[in-house]
């Protein structure tokens, strides 16, 4: 995991490689679908990569560019954010964009049975 004042590692997915990618890497992925007419996309793009959450890298995708990933992860607003880790699906992650909730929701995502990717 990202040390505790690195700022953590980011990509850029889209519908061509977001499976391939995800199902290759070790560790934890915050894939995050935002907008760039989303204000609160905007403020997450900004803030999450200052954050230290306990993930090995954030994953972007552009909502507007990859409606494939869009409807197969049922996106429905945005910012919306999913978990990853070493190539298993742990499903949405409900919380505000602060450390102390999104960590709290990352555990207990991580808590629940994974499942493969949509």
């Amino acid at each position: 995991m990202t040390g505790i004042n690195a700022q953590l590692p980011q990509v850029t997915l889209s519908d061509f490689d977001i499976d391939q990618r995800l199902l290759a890497w070790p560790g934890t992925s915050l894939l995050i679908f935002t907008s760039i007419g989303c204000a609160s996309c905007r403020f997450a793009k900004r803030e999450l990569p200052l954050l230290r959450l306990p993930v090995d890298r954030l994953c972007w995708i552009d909502a507007e560019e990859n409606g494939g990933a869009v409807q197969r992860y049922q996106v429905f607003q945005l910012p919306a954010l999913f978990v990853v880790r070493d190539g298993e699906f742990f499903g949405a992650v409900q919380a505000r964009l602060t450390m102390v909730e999104l960590a709290s929701a990352l555990a207990l995502a991580l808590q629940q049975p994974a499942d493969e990717l949509p």
